[in-house]
């Protein structure tokens, strides 16, 4: 027998509730619409629906718009049926139904992220730790200290001290073998990095070295110093280095290939600054790219830097990256459904509505308040005064009347320019909820926050202008 749920609704939304319904209806699934009798299901209360609902005695189970705030354990109870919050958005109910057990762990991931301060010669031991500090907040492991060239580090003792007395793991990062025999002297965890030419310096302290080939692209001599470690039974991670694109970005990528082909155990780290720091791309889909390449050749250690402006949330995002990754390769599947972190730009479902559910929705509205949604067709805003659409908010103005309430005018500018945004690069556009940009811009309302089932208090979306003043309608109806 198909399971059977019943999806509560109210009278606006009950033609796309009802559209979903037919569509996943089937030989597993019986979805069953129930028009709670109200405009805006999702400002009902619990009492509302202790009395106007009616639950099939053989529903499996009841599920209430994402948004509803009432106490779905009392009402469990009150109809000996399990309540539950689908998604907040209908376009979002048919997949919430195919995948509503499904919860998705992104607390494992099973690479070290190596977070490099690249000016750690000019700063102080208080500012590398207070950097520290920053790097570790955004996911990083380990916290890399950069060695310039022709740049004295005389504290690097000192500064290897603080971090580890601030509980971080360090590494060092030069050219100058003097500095890497110092840093492992003075406790250092990693060495980046160490040659053939030089690997005698893991002999003289407990630090793990990062190892390199003595001349470019020569995995030959990379594997010669792997078994110079292996043979003292040290541990290692190896790095063919990842280069720039058209500066042998594709042969670099080969090499790493080749190198687990021929080390099928060897633990790999790679340096992705190279591409993210030296491309004008946005990071997000770069690290995406490649955290693919790590997840498939099992590459447990990346070295990120956040120089560039575009790049500041690079440490962020291969956080993000390496958790949904991670899950993904855990389940055997592609990297979709495990989140939405490095979904930036657009959204993979970007628009809630077509432009004739819009035009049927509004010729319904009976009240002054400003509704405002997104389609493909651009901007929609309408109330009972009428329904308008246009691509640019400028168009729009003249159709609104704004003149008595400057608050709700101001109100009115920002919906309309997030929506602008949200049609532009097809994001998903909610009225009163800040546009979700994945890790690199987190906002409150995210869609990693709305499993947590934390909820706004209601009420009215500016709450006092500036003058103190209460505010007056927002676009939002009341239950009737």
């Amino acid at each position: 027998m198909p399971k059977r749920v019943v999806l509560v609704t109210g009278t606006l939304a009950e033609p796309r509730v009802q559209r979903v319904a037919d569509e996943v209806a089937g030989e597993d699934l019986d979805p069953i619409v129930a028009n709670i009798g109200v405009k805006v299901a999702a400002l009902m209360t619990t009492e509302i629906v202790e009395r106007r609902l009616r639950v099939p005695e053989d529903a499996d189970r009841v599920v209430m718009p994402g948004r509803f705030r009432g106490d779905l354990e009392r009402l469990s109870d009150f109809f000996g049926t399990r309540f539950e919050r689908g998604p907040d958005e209908v376009a979002d109910l048919s997949a919430y139904l195919g995948k509503a057990k499904r919860a998705v762990d992104l607390s494992q991931h099973n690479v070290t992220i190596f977070a490099e301060i690249v000016d750690a010669t000019l700063m102080t031991p208080e500012e590398i730790v207070a950097r520290s500090r920053m790097l570790r907040a955004e996911g990083a492991d380990v916290i890399d200290l950069g060695c310039l060239p022709d740049s004295p580090f005389p504290h690097l003792e000192a500064a290897i001290k603080a971090l580890h007395a601030d509980g971080a793991k360090v590494s060092v990062d030069s050219f100058n073998s003097e500095e890497l025999s110092r840093a492992t002297r003075a406790g250092a965890d990693y060495l980046l990095s160490l040659s053939e030419k030089n690997i005698a310096i893991v002999d003289e302290g407990p630090a793990t070295p990062i190892l390199v080939s003595a001349g470019a692209a020569d995995l030959d001599s990379l594997e010669r110093t792997i078994d110079l470690m292996i043979a003292r039974d040290r541990p290692y991670y190896a790095d063919p280095i990842l280069d720039p694109i058209h500066y042998g970005f594709a042969a670099s990528v080969a090499r790493y290939v080749e190198l687990r082909r021929r080390r099928p155990d060897a633990p790999i780290l790679m340096g992705i600054g190279n591409v993210t720091e030296l491309t004008d791309a946005d990071t997000t889909g770069i690290n995406a790219l490649l955290m693919g390449l790590c997840s498939e050749l099992d590459i447990t250690a990346v070295l990120a830097v956040q120089v560039s402006p575009h790049c500041r949330t690079a440490i962020r995002e291969f956080d993000r990256a390496r958790r949904e990754y991670f899950a993904a390769k855990q389940e055997q599947s592609l990297p979709q459904g495990f989140g939405e972190g490095l979904m930036a730009l657009r959204d993979r479902k970007g628009f809630a509505a077509t432009p004739a559910e819009i035009e049927t929705l509004a010729a319904q509205i009976k009240d002054p308040n400003y509704r405002i949604e997104v389609s493909n067709d651009g901007i929609h805003i309408y109330n009972r005064g009428g329904h308008h659409v246009s691509q640019d908010p400028f168009e729009l103005f003249p159709h609104l009347d704004t003149r008595t309430d400057p608050a709700h005018a101001f109100y009115l500018g920002v919906e309309t320019a997030r929506a602008e945004i949200a049609f532009r690069l097809g994001k998903r556009y909610a009225q009163d909820e800040p546009l979700p940009f994945g890790v690199i811009a987190e906002t409150r309302g995210s869609a990693d926050e709305a499993h947590l089932m934390k909820f706004k208090e209601a009420g009215t979306t500016l709450a006092k202008d500036t003058r103190g003043e209460a505010k007056v309608q927002t676009g939002k109806d009341e239950p009737e």
